[in-house]
């Protein structure tokens, strides 16, 4: 039973993964605001570079905040519905509050970590939330 509801949960996890994909580019789409391209034209071949760690890492984060606060939506729309459907019954309620909990806790965790990145770049001056490649 247990294999039926994780196959259940990959195959719907999937299908909202591809339903809201987003585009990822190889190359630097704007050199002028990020600094140096991640591809350089060396006689007619695109070339890849150092920097493109640098497009690589935004694309990613591109992509996983959006999916982040995806999944705390429906965490959260997935507790709700179990609080409305539990019916005064305990062990349902139990489990629609613990899902709740665990989405508001999820939702303080990831707001509390940006703010304790946007602190250390206070404090030393180092911007934690932006990924540069040496030049």
């Amino acid at each position: 039973m247990k294999t039926k509801k994780f196959f259940l949960k990959f195959l719907f996890y999937s299908f909202i993964f591809f339903l809201f994909r987003f585009p990822v580019y190889s190359q630097n789409p704007n050199p002028e605001k990020w600094g140096s391209p991640c591809v350089t034209n060396i006689n007619g071949v695109e070339v890849a570079t150092l920097q493109g760690f640098e497009c690589l890492f935004a694309n990613i984060v591109k992509i996983i905040i959006p999916v982040a606060a995806l999944a705390l939506f429906l965490t959260i729309i997935v507790g709700a519905f179990q609080l409305i459907t539990a019916g005064g019954e305990q062990k349902p309620l139990q489990k629609a509050k613990a899902t709740l909990t665990y989405a508001v806790f999820g939702f303080v965790a990831l707001i509390g970590i940006w703010f304790i990145l946007l602190l250390i770049k206070e404090i030393t001056g180092v911007d934690v939330t932006t990924f540069e490649m040496p030049k």
